[in-house]
């Protein structure tokens, strides 16, 4: 009897011991995500405002962050193999800070152009390395068990989220010329968080096997439903993120309610994606993806057929109940798809395919948007391309049985 209570209790402890490690991960996806991707969302109108810019440059940073993503991802699993996993990861944190705090030095386009892309690459590799660490934290081929700790590691995300919904508006109070300061916070938000992550991914085993630096063709093609439909959400969601804060601006959104729109994106991403963990183990094949990018389509479209304070936050509640679920959905469907040694691959080259789509769409959007004179115009493309991601996932099949997982 004493040695089954003695099993319990190291159960219970490894248990605690994986979430805490999870959690200490989650730092990099709020700084990769939170911080350097969607809170310039929060800081473009003001950066609009105070330097003059186009829809379509407003846009171009995002899409340089976007093919700096690109870049990231292609070179995430090298680096791992090169330097090791957790020296790659907390170098790509490291640099992610810098740029976050050099972004709030100068006012010049072709400079920020440059820093945006440099922490695509960063944020990138960060971001991605942190999935698959948050993947190796359980050592129990349980599924249900390890898609919960990637999810509460995506969950980071929405941390950041509320962080930057608290702090930036504050910081504008003093007038759209203080966006600067914006990204100062930021960075040493990011900057104090980098040691627990650090700490954090010590903790974290190798994964059995040896890692591989590219997917096997037969690999990419089980994969490949997934990955043209992860490139369209990535398309569809950040053009969302980027410009629903000047869509709501010009709907008439006061700015306590625009305050209040983004903290409920924040915290219901964070409370929904938990939720979202304990579905996804329980999907097969591509249909916990499509269930997650339909959902987002539905929560970008309230604010363009219905407009008013009612639209702003049923939006709030069901794009931010499912967007973060996207990344660990996808990571879910890989883990089952392909052995351990090829998760690391497998999450960059899904991670090139989202990023492509990220690339896109901000352009795109803003040129529709500046081309017919309304932000709403270009705004469409974000649920259209939200709708596509979710027939294509669909198109997924169920995983074939694999030796290493």
């Amino acid at each position: 009897m004493t040695d089954f209570i003695a099993k319990v209790d190291d159960a219970r402890n490894d248990i605690w011991r994986e979430i805490v490690t999870a959690l200490g991960l989650s730092i990099a996806a709020a700084v990769a995500l939170g911080f350097s991707r969607f809170a310039y969302g929060l800081l473009l109108p003001p950066m609009r405002a105070d330097l003059g810019w186009t829809y379509v440059e407003a846009g171009a940073l995002n899409t340089a962050n976007g093919a700096g993503y690109i870049v990231g991802a292609l070179v995430a699993a090298w680096t791992a193999k090169r330097w090791g996993t957790v020296r790659a990861f907390i170098a790509g944190f490291a640099v992610s800070v810098m740029v976050l705090l050099l972004t709030a030095a100068t006012p010049s386009f072709s400079v920020l152009f440059a820093l945006r892309t440099v922490g695509g690459i960063s944020t990138a590799i960060t971001f991605i390395l942190g999935a698959g660490l948050a993947a190796a934290i359980c050592p129990m081929q349980d599924p249900r068990r390890r898609g919960n700790l990637v999810v509460l590691y995506v969950g980071g995300v929405s941390i950041g989220l509320v962080l930057a919904g608290a702090a930036i508006p504050i910081i504008l109070q003093g007038g759209v010329e203080r966006w600067p300061e914006g990204w100062v916070v930021l960075g040493l938000m990011a900057a104090a968080g980098l040691p627990l992550a650090w700490r954090a991914a010590r903790n974290v085993p190798e994964p059995v096997g040896r890692s591989l630096a590219m997917l096997k063709i037969h690999e990419f093609r089980q994969l490949a439903p997934t990955f043209i439909g992860y490139g369209l959400f990535g398309a569809g969601y950040v053009g969302y993120m980027t410009f629903i804060m000047a869509l709501l601006q010009k709907q008439g959104g006061s700015s306590g309610q625009m305050i209040w729109f983004w903290l409920v994106l924040g915290l219901v991403s964070g409370v929904s994606t938990l939720l979202w963990g304990r579905v996804l183990g329980t999907f097969h094949g591509g249909r916990g993806p499509a269930l997650v990018f339909a959902t987002a389509m539905v929560g970008a479209l309230p604010v363009l057929v219905y407009p008013g304070p009612t639209a702003m936050f049923v939006s709030a509640v069901l794009f931010g109940g499912s967007f973060l679920a996207g990344p660990a959905a996808i990571t879910i469907v890989a883990q089952r798809q392909l052995p351990a040694s090829s998760w690391t691959a497998a999450i960059s080259l899904l991670t090139v395919g989202f990023a492509f789509g990220q690339t896109v769409s901000p352009i795109l959007a803003g040129a529709i948007s500046d081309a017919t004179g309304s932000i709403a115009a270009g705004f469409w493309v974000s649920p259209i391309l939200l709708g596509l991601a979710a027939c294509a996932n669909l198109l997924q099949r169920p995983p074939p049985a694999v030796s290493a997982m």
